[in-house]
């Protein structure tokens, strides 16, 4: 696949200071302001933003991750992953502002995933999105509050976001898929549903080899 940088490292940096002063403004500073990132590199940003904010407005600002892995409605189609751990502040999120950070906006299941996720850990007063990138192709009625670049995009086009905590590197590529590997994930995604139903017709084969 080949890939073409459409972010550098200076150009996040910049877009997430024009969402953190976004927050600040809507909120009305950062009373009560809880960012809350989706793994990984959504829990990343978070980080990033609330250490915008708290130079700006001279607080801590509290950081959660919420894992949505187990909520989505999609596993059938796409690879699952290893669920990360959930980690809410101390004080909890009733009654607050929830921000919640991801890297990239694109169909918006993960998005509605997050908000049942949500759901079972308080009931916030608010709840706002912040997103780096926006690609577009939206299957659900979600938008984002905070946009860090809108990023047109066609659907078989992979946009990658790199960011050096966990890549090495600051930078988002935009990219062709090879439609032949989009199948093979396909057909073990589907493969891995069935399992998880107990329905793949080949799952006791091979556990007993």
């Amino acid at each position: 696949m080949t890939e073409r940088i459409v972010l550098e490292g200076s150009e996040i940096a910049r877009a997430l200071t024009r969402i953190s002063h976004e927050i600040i403004e809507a909120n009305k500073g950062a009373n009560d302001l809880i960012l809350v990132g989706i793994p990984t590199r959504g829990t990343i940003l978070a980080h990033r933003i609330a250490e915008i904010i708290g130079r700006i407005e001279g607080v801590d600002v509290p950081v959660g991750q919420l894992d949505v892995t187990m909520y989505r409605d999609d596993l059938a189609r796409n690879p699952t992953r290893t669920p990360r751990p959930t980690e809410m502040p101390v004080a909890g999120i009733d009654g607050a502002t929830v921000v919640l950070v991801d890297d990239v906006l694109y169909s918006g299941r993960t998005v509605r995933a997050a908000l049942d996720a949500l759901g079972d850990h308080g009931r916030p007063r608010v709840v706002r999105l912040a997103e780096l990138i926006d690609r577009g192709h939206r299957e659900l009625p979600i938008r984002a509050d905070y946009i860090g670049k809108n990023l047109p995009s066609a659907k078989n086009e992979r946009i990658s976001v790199r960011l050096s905590e966990h890549d090495g590197a600051d930078e988002v590529t935009i990219g062709a898929v090879d439609p032949t590997l989009r199948r093979a994930q396909g057909a073990d995604s589907a493969r891995v549903a069935e399992r998880a139903r107990g329905t793949d017709p080949g799952q006791d084969a091979e556990a007993g080899a």
